[in-house]
């Protein structure tokens, strides 16, 4: 009994002298907190007290996004035809370039010169337009080129060279006209061809090879030419013959997408395509000598109807 008194009043003397010993250490400015350097130490039965530095804390850090690495031109130095694709039915090559641009690359950097259909567009700006408005933008000059069209008229339109990031996907073109407003656009340059010595791509020899096989696939065909025109444009060859309700018809395709509409014998036809060269289905009553017809392309700044010829060649 007498013992766990004794032992009752140390533990008791203990923990007086533990809270005189941290008040003493408040009074000499030691400050022990939970945010204190130190540590608090009671390692004695009789109450010693020791400071000791904490280990520093580990601070995790969030992982670094890694930059966005832009790989490298994968075409060799030199000229290319390559397609000019947009998003606006106004923004796009002149329709004697069918669509395409000559892309040139020099020490790894791709730059495509783009024959538009008018002077309507003055400036173009790699990126988007809040940047091109801003004070100091270096905006794209256009040069002035004449074009010359299937039925002969020409005139001058606005070229420009437009910088290429990267092939085969969307990049930002803004672009102002003559209402002095700016405009976003989105374009993407594809399938380069290296030019050959002759200015022509290598697909054209494709081509040429596809419209040779024309007459196993389209049954029953007919060597055609054109005649009249400025002499430019041209329709393939063989053309293909088809007949229905007991009448014939030929079909047309012509070297360009923009005829709107042909007229035969007094009657209007539509394209009975919507992508690609324009073709036409018109009928034919007979296939010896030739046959007259107007077609209207929209290639100009105005719509133009032309007289042709086509010559059958049984």
């Amino acid at each position: 009994m007498k013992k766990n008194i004794k032992n009752h009043i140390i533990t008791l003397a203990g923990t007086i002298a533990l809270t005189a010993i941290i008040a003493g250490c408040n009074n000499g400015n030691v400050n022990v907190n939970a945010d204190s350097e130190y540590d608090i130490n009671v390692s004695t039965p009789d109450g010693e007290m020791e400071l000791t530095n904490k280990e520093p804390e580990e601070v995790s850090e969030a992982p670094a996004k890694p930059e966005k690495v832009t790989d490298p031109c994968p075409l060799e130095d030199g000229v290319y035809l390559a397609d000019f694709n947009t998003d606006s039915t106004m923004f796009h090559a002149n329709e004697t370039c069918d669509g395409k641009g000559e892309l040139t690359v020099k020490e790894g950097v791709m730059t495509i010169h783009i024959l538009l259909p008018s002077k309507s567009v003055l400036n173009l700006y790699p990126g988007l337009k809040e940047d091109a408005e801003k004070e100091g933008a270096v905006l794209l000059e256009p040069s002035v080129e004449e074009v010359v069209y299937p039925d002969g008229y020409s005139e001058k339109v606005h070229a420009f060279d437009i910088p290429v990031p990267y092939l085969d996907e969307e990049f930002d073109v803004a672009l102002i006209g003559s209402k002095g407003v700016w405009y976003d656009h989105k374009v993407s340059v594809t399938d380069p061809v290296l030019k050959t010595e002759d200015g022509s791509s290598g697909s054209s020899d494709v081509a040429a090879a596809d419209s040779d096989n024309s007459e196993e696939t389209s049954g029953k065909t007919i060597e055609v030419s054109l005649e009249g025109g400025s002499g430019k444009a041209s329709i393939t060859s063989p053309a293909q013959i088809k007949e229905s309700d007991g009448k014939k018809y030929l079909v047309i395709e012509w070297s360009s997408p923009n005829y709107d509409y042909m007229i035969v014998e007094g009657e209007k036809y539509l394209p009975v395509n919507t992508e690609g060269n324009s073709v036409f289905e018109i009928p034919v009553g007979s296939f010896d000598g030739s046959l007259s017809v107007i077609a209207d392309t929209v290639a100009m700044s105005k719509p133009h109807e032309v007289e042709y010829t086509i010559v059958f060649n049984p």
